[in-house]
C-alpha cells in the first residue's frame, strides 16, 4: 500500500501520447477530437458493482500494480489518465461492468513486469480517436452521465462514434482536492467500421 501511495504521489506522471485533431465549442460545451497512439495497457474488469464502487476498486488494483505489486517488485511510475470503459443503460446510468485501463509508462512498454494480481490483464490497444469533453471536481457516475449527454447533444446524429460504449476518464490522484480534470470520451468510428464495438 505504501508503494502505491508513494508511486501515485511522488512519481512524475507521464501522459498518454496523443495529439489534438480539432477543437470546437457548441453553446456552453467545448470538446476536442483527439488521436491516441497505440500501446500496452494494464486493464482490470469489475462486474456486478455500481460504477462509483467498481471504478474505485479497479483504480486501486491498478495503482497497486504500478506501485510495486508485480513479480519484479518495481515501481513503474504513474501515467494519466486512467480510463474506465463503460456501457450506458437504457433510461440513464451505467451498466455494472467497468473495464479500468491505464497505459504503461514508456520505459515499460516492451519489458512489462507481470502483475501479482491475476485479475489484471496486459493488453495491446491499437491507436484510437476520441471526441472528448472536460469537467472538474470529484466525478461520480451522475457527473459522467450528465457530461456524456451534453457531448452527445453537441455532436448530434451525424458524427461517427460508437453509441453503445464510452470512457469515463480521470487525470488526478484521489488526494488532489482542487484543479481536478475529468473527461468523457466517445470512441470515433473509423471508416468501414461497424457501429458497435
Amino acid at each position: 500500500m505504501l508503494g502505491m501511495i508513494k508511486n501515485s504521489l511522488f512519481s512524475q506522471t507521464e501522459h498518454r501520447p496523443c495529439h489534438t485533431v480539432s477543437s470546437e465549442t457548441k453553446g456552453e460545451l467545448s470538446y476536442e477530437e483527439r488521436k491516441y497512439e497505440p500501446g500496452k495497457y494494464a486493464s482490470v474488469t469489475i462486474s456486478g458493482k455500481p460504477f462509483d464502487e467498481g471504478s474505485g476498486e479497479g483504480v486501486v488494483k491498478l495503482l497497486k500494480y504500478l506501485g510495486g505489486s508485480n513479480e519484479e517488485g518495481v515501481q513503474l511510475g504513474m501515467t494519466a489518465p486512467v480510463s474506465m470503459k463503460v456501457h450506458p443503460r437504457e433510461g440513464g446510468g451505467l451498466q455494472p461492468t467497468i473495464e479500468v485501463q491505464v497505459r504503461l509508462p514508456s520505459k515499460f512498454q516492451e519489458n512489462i513486469p507481470k502483475p501479482t494480481d491475476e485479475s489484471i490483464e496486459i493488453k495491446h490497444l491499437e491507436g484510437f480517436t476520441v471526441y472528448s469533453t472536460q469537467f472538474g471536481g470529484y466525478a461520480k457516475e451522475a457527473h459522467f452521465v450528465e457530461h456524456a449527454g451534453k457531448l452527445q447533444a453537441a455532436l448530434g446524429d451525424a458524427a461517427p462514434y460508437h453509441r453503445d460504449v464510452y470512457f469515463c476518464v480521470g487525470y488526478d490522484p484521489p488526494m488532489k482536492p482542487v484543479g481536478r480534470r475529468n473527461e468523457v470520451w466517445f470512441l470515433k468510428r473509423e471508416e468501414g467500421e461497424s457501429s458497435s464495438q
